[in-house]
């Protein structure tokens, strides 16, 4: 007898190794904010040779240049790829405060990016439901039936040439796993770098993805400041 139990989805994915480190743009009692340099994981993989990631060099310290914060939290992540601000909770309580900011949505994120094309509309917005992709895993589809409710605002920074590429500034209504490279692939316009959801020349425009988490938005989790982090692109 057959058993009706579909096939496990097995990761076979080894992270290459990220020299680059990162800096911290915020701290205090309660919340630690730090730029993520692309190339290096948010969370460790179950491999031993995935363990090297934030949360990893957050509670173990990083190479001598930051000491280890024990009870550090990641209240959200970002791709491999992507670099740029990360929001870290140093306990309990603030860890609780933060996520419930995350899932009433209250939290407000800018992302700037490089797409390939050129990008007619000065703004817009980007309506496409996210489904996963069991056959392709890791990706994510595209899916009206299936898909999960998934908006991506965006507006064009400038216009570029040689080759003709577009400068956006990204502003996602959700948080659906690699939202804004699949919605950026959806509009025909890729994200520079991506090895996901590219064209036959959009991957090899850039060697890493040029996606990067710019603004942060949030209320402080005990003074209930509003607070506004700026993380300048490096590309």
């Amino acid at each position: 007898m057959k058993s009706s139990q579909t096939n496990p989805i097995v990761d076979n994915f080894i992270a290459p190794k990220c020299k680059n480190t990162f800096s911290i743009l915020y701290q205090d009692n309660d919340i630690l904010v730090i730029n993520k340099p692309s190339g290096l994981l948010s969370l460790s993989g179950k491999n031993p040779e995935n363990w090297d990631s934030v949360h990893y060099r957050l509670v173990n310290g990083q190479k001598g240049l930051t000491p280890p914060f024990l009870s550090a939290k990641l209240v959200h992540r970002l791709d491999l790829g992507t670099s740029g601000i990360m929001l870290v909770s140093l306990n309990d309580v603030s860890s609780k405060h933060l996520n419930k900011q995350f899932q009433l949505r209250s939290v407000k994120k800018h992302y700037v990016a490089v797409l390939q094309g050129c990008v007619s509309e000065n703004r817009g917005q980007i309506d496409a439901p996210i489904a996963k992709d069991t056959q392709l895993f890791p990706r994510v589809k595209i899916c009206k039936l299936e898909g999960k409710p998934a908006v991506t605002e965006f507006n064009v920074i400038k216009r570029l040439a040689n080759p003709v590429r577009t400068y956006v500034r990204f502003s996602p209504l959700t948080g659906r796993t690699h939202q804004l490279r699949i919605h950026s692939h959806f509009i025909g316009h890729p994200i520079l770098g991506c090895d996901l959801y590219k064209s036959a020349h959009s991957e090899k425009l850039s060697k890493r993805l040029q996606l990067h988490a710019s603004d942060l938005f949030f209320e402080h989790p005990t003074t209930n400041q509003a607070i506004h982090i700026h993380c300048p692109s490096p590309f």
